[in-house]
This record gives C-alpha cells, sequence and structure tokens, in this order.
C-alpha cells in the first residue's frame, strides 16, 4: 500500500480513537452530573417554658372639667393616689416615671358640633417599669383598690392600662435550643435513612428557623405580652445527604 494511503488510514483510525474516547468522557461526565442529589429535608422543634422578666404597666388616669386649672389640681390629686397605691404594693418610686401629660380643649376642636358639658380633658399616664414581675402582677389584680379611691382609668386614645410582660433573655437561651432542635432533626433523619435502606452522608442546607415567643396558654385573643409564663419555639429544617 502506498505511503499515502497508510498515512491517511492511521489518521483516520486516530481520530476515531479520539472521538470514542472524547464520547466515554463526556458521557461519563454526563452521568456523574445527573447523578441523583439523594438527601432528605426533614425539621427539628424546640420548646422552652420561660418567665417574664420585665414589665411595664402604663397607669392612664384622667379628669374632666369646665375650669383648666380645676382639673389640673385634680390630675396631680389622682396622681398622688396612683403613687399612693403602688408603694403599698411594694412598687419603690424608682420604678415609676412620668410618662405623659394629656391637656384637650374640646372647644377648640374645628370639627367638634354641638354643646360640651365638659371642655378640658386631661391625661395623666405613669409608666411602672420593673423587673419584680410578680409584684406588679399582684399589683394589678388589686386595681379596683384604687378605682374605689375615685381614680378615673381610661385607655381611650392612649396605651391600655393592663401591664405588659415581656422577656428580654432569648439570646441567653438560643444556643442550647438550637443544639436541641438540630438534634431532634437529626434523629428524624437517621430513622427516615434506616428505613430507606442508607445512612446520612452530612448536612447539605440548614436552616436555623425563626425564634417566637408565645403564650404558654395559647388562645384565641390571648398574645404573649399578656401572660407572665411563655413558650419560646424555634423549628430549625436541615437537609441531610444520603448515601448507601
Amino acid at each position: 500500500m502506498p505511503a499515502r494511503s497508510l498515512s491517511l488510514l492511521a489518521g483516520a483510525v486516530l481520530l476515531g480513537a479520539g472521538i470514542a474516547t472524547g464520547g466515554w468522557f463526556v458521557g461519563h461526565g454526563f452521568a456523574l452530573g445527573r447523578s441523583p442529589d439523594r438527601h432528605v429535608t426533614v425539621k427539628g422543634l424546640a420548646e422552652r417554658e420561660v418567665r417574664s422578666d420585665l414589665a411595664l404597666w402604663p397607669l392612664r388616669f384622667v379628669a374632666t372639667g369646665n375650669e383648666l386649672a380645676t382639673v389640673e389640681r385634680q390630675i396631680a390629686i389622682d396622681g398622688r393616689k396612683v403613687r399612693g397605691f403602688l408603694e403599698r404594693q411594694g412598687i419603690p418610686a424608682t420604678a415609676i416615671e412620668v410618662s405623659r401629660l394629656e391637656v384637650i380643649d374640646l372647644i377648640a376642636q374645628a370639627w367638634r358640633q354641638g354643646p360640651v358639658d365638659e371642655r378640658f380633658i386631661v391625661a395623666q399616664t405613669l409608666m411602672v417599669r420593673s423587673s419584680e414581675v410578680e409584684l406588679v402582677e399582684t399589683a394589678h389584680q388589686a386595681i379596683a383598690e384604687l378605682i374605689a379611691e375615685g381614680v378615673v382609668l381610661s385607655s381611650d386614645g392612649g396605651p391600655s392600662s393592663a401591664p405588659v410582660y415581656l422577656f428580654t433573655g432569648l439570646n441567653d437561651i438560643k444556643p442550647d435550643m438550637i443544639a436541641v432542635a438540630t438534634r431532634n432533626a437529626r434523629a428524624s433523619a437517621e430513622q427516615f435513612a434506616a428505613d430507606a435502606g442508607s445512612r446520612l452522608a452530612g448536612i447539605r442546607r440548614a436552616n436555623q428557623g425563626v425564634f417566637e415567643i408565645l403564650p404558654r396558654d395559647q388562645a384565641p385573643g390571648i398574645a404573649a405580652e399578656q401572660q407572665v409564663a411563655k413558650t419560646v419555639r424555634v423549628v430549625s429544617t436541615i437537609d441531610y445527604l444520603l448515601e448507601d
């Protein structure tokens, strides 16, 4: 066979081998790229009951009349009654702050029509801020004593006269709760893997979840800040890889 023909034949053989080899690598790589990402997504729940460590109690009281000076004197008298009541309940003066003073002249309101029985409304708000949550809770239960003294409590146009109970120690319990949620999630994943004849190969993705502060006794219309006892909850979502 002529040399030129041998050269062409050899080139054709090499080209064919190269295409075949290249095709094998392309096919193999495609197979690897399409290999299934086997994983299981599980959720881990952690809950803890806590007690509020801060109480905020706005006490808003109102006096009305046609003479501003008279109404102001009455609101000052009522203010002393409120402070006296709180001190009798064991709440010190250092925990009581003047929040705001409101003075409303009904005649000066351009939109109001018709006669006005009492021209001036004066409202004073005293804010109790205390870490003695149980003390505030007990005082609130005795609020009828203050009403019996003639103090008119009102939340109209202002804050509610009920205490607000807060939990401020969330950062202190976060690490332990995340650990519990993670353990619970892994236990669920291991059970799933065992049922599927697989085993866990590591974490593919993890979401810590959002911490929620909920009322311990959950019922319609009850908010967490209304209860001293609360439930802190977090649900972590974790994807675990599976292998045979």
